[in-house]
């Protein structure tokens, strides 16, 4: 095989590594709300928060979750998760919030989960129930203090801007479209029926959730690498075969 030859086949096989691991390597994961919008007049809505473990060998050992206090949020029913013990706190407000029912003078401030853990290479969502969603604003902006057992805490503060790179630790945001007839007693987008009667299902630790994601990555990264072998072979008949064709050949040099 001529050095030519060589350095052709070696730089293919090195284009075909790098598309292989590129499509390997999942995307940073951080905490994020499910559903990520809903109709500014939805009620008693179920949400997620979920939470990835992007530590390598430390547990994910405490959540906090802020709430605005500048777009109030009055009421809020936590999930149990098993294993872990939740904390409701709130705050008085300087303005109370007027609403059908009489003025409201405190809101929730702070929902805390301690006491379980999320392994590394793991996630888990935190569901809620809020009672009402805030008026006068298009989006709920979350703050979220995730700690790990070696004291280690990741703070997921920081509100995206339109038109703008995403953070590096984006905040968990709650985006409200336009009100629409009819959506005040809907579920919301993405959330389960049976979510408020049952939440256990949303809340399991995803271990199993966790090994059927990886599944799918390794299929898919199987996948890509099998037709890169083939671009592979492709590439080096291609490349024999013109070797086979050069002037050394017998049939060239007779004629």
């Amino acid at each position: 095989m001529t050095l030519s030859l060589k350095k052709r086949l070696a730089a293919a096989c090195t284009m075909a590594a790098t598309t292989v691991l590129g499509a390997a390597v999942p995307a940073s994961a951080h905490v994020i709300v499910q559903p990520s919008s809903v109709p500014k007049n939805a009620t008693d809505q179920t949400f997620a928060f979920r939470v990835p473990n992007e530590d390598d060998k430390n547990s994910t050992v405490k959540v906090e979750i802020d709430f605005p206090t500048d777009h109030p949020i009055p009421s809020v029913k936590v999930a149990p998760v098993p294993g872990w013990t939740d904390s409701i706190r709130t705050t008085k407000l300087a303005t109370p919030v007027h609403t059908d029912d009489g003025d409201i003078t405190d809101a929730v401030s702070q929902v805390v989960w301690t006491g379980g853990q999320i392994p590394p290479g793991h996630f888990q969502d935190f569901t809620v129930d809020l009672g009402a969603l805030p008026d006068g604003t298009d989006k709920v902006v979350f703050k979220a203090l995730q700690t790990y057992g070696d004291g280690t805490v990741v703070r997921w503060i920081e509100e995206p801007q339109a038109g703008q790179p995403e953070p590096k630790n984006p905040a968990p945001v709650l985006k409200l479209t336009a009100a629409t007839p009819g959506d005040s007693d809907a579920p919301a987008p993405g959330a389960t029926a049976g979510a408020k009667a049952d939440p256990a299902p949303a809340n399991t630790t995803s271990t199993a959730t966790a090994k059927a994601s990886g599944s799918d990555s390794t299929a898919r990264a199987l996948g890509i690498a099998g037709i890169v072998v083939g671009v592979l072979g492709a590439v080096a008949g291609f490349v024999l075969g013109r070797r086979g064709r050069g002037p050394g050949t017998g049939a060239d040099a007779s004629a």
